[in-house]
């Protein structure tokens, strides 16, 4: 039977491993392909190789290469543009390295902050949308809010597609300053929202309609009508924040 020191001796080599985390294709499909453009070797403009060649070289299936394309897109790095393929955009990539995080500290105790920040910059989009939104911006949206319905029906959460449906408005306001300050605080949203269940059910049909009558203020071109539905939109994460406290 084994004596005390023999059991924190054990114990104290416990403490001292590190858990092993292993990563799922896709996490390790987006790492590399982010390192190719942090180090220059992809440059912005240049087209990623089609999905097959990239799914035969890396030895996965397509569906985890589309996967990793699609966070790619969310997060602003790269475009898919249809008959054209991916593009680099080069935006994103402050995005995907988290800059508020790194460079502004954010910390749990400034999510209301991080709300409060992402309401203004959405107002303004959605009002900006409205006035400069152009017909291939409507086909984006709607394309962004079908993808979301889709999710919601499926899984019931939908964080990253319904951020991404606000991406789109933020691009359709033609105002790249905003959007880039959508995509630097997205990173810290998609995370604060996971860590503290803010999204992880609710009322699916409304969050919809929601979505809908932005939709319908943009394509309309009421800026007003776009503000205010963006506003009733984000009350309720408002409502969340202000009485939001840290465990």
């Amino acid at each position: 039977m084994a004596n005390q020191l023999e059991i924190d001796n054990c114990c104290f080599m416990l403490e001292n491993l590190n858990k092993i985390k292993v990563e799922n294709p896709v996490d390790l499909i987006i790492s590399q392909i982010r390192e190719l453009i942090i180090s220059g070797t992809i440059k912005p403009g240049e087209k990623l190789p089609p999905e097959r060649k990239l799914a035969e070289h890396l030895g996965v299936s397509r569906g985890q290469i589309r996967e990793a394309i699609n966070k790619l897109q969310f997060y602003g790095i790269v475009k898919v543009q249809p008959q054209s393929g991916t593009i680099v955009n080069g935006i994103g990539i402050v995005a995907l390295e988290g800059l508020i995080t790194d460079i502004l500290k954010i910390e749990q105790v400034d999510f209301k902050s991080l709300i409060d920040t992402r309401i203004l910059l959405e107002k303004e989009a959605a009002r900006l949308a409205a006035i400069n939104r152009t017909k291939d911006d409507l086909v984006q949206l709607s394309n962004a809010l079908d993808l979301y319905e889709k999710k919601l029906h499926e899984n019931s959460v939908a964080i990253e597609e319904d951020l991404l449906f606000h991406i789109k408005i933020a691009e359709a306001s033609k105002n790249t300053v905003l959007k880039s300050l959508m995509l630097i605080i997205t990173p810290d949203i998609v995370k604060n929202f996971i860590q503290f269940k803010v999204c992880d059910k609710g009322d699916n049909i409304k969050t919809i309609e929601e979505h809908r009558k932005i939709l319908e203020m943009i394509s309309n071109q009421e800026p007003d009508g776009a503000i205010s539905a963006m506003e009733q939109h984000l009350s309720e994460i408002k409502e969340f924040s202000l009485n939001f406290k840290t465990e």
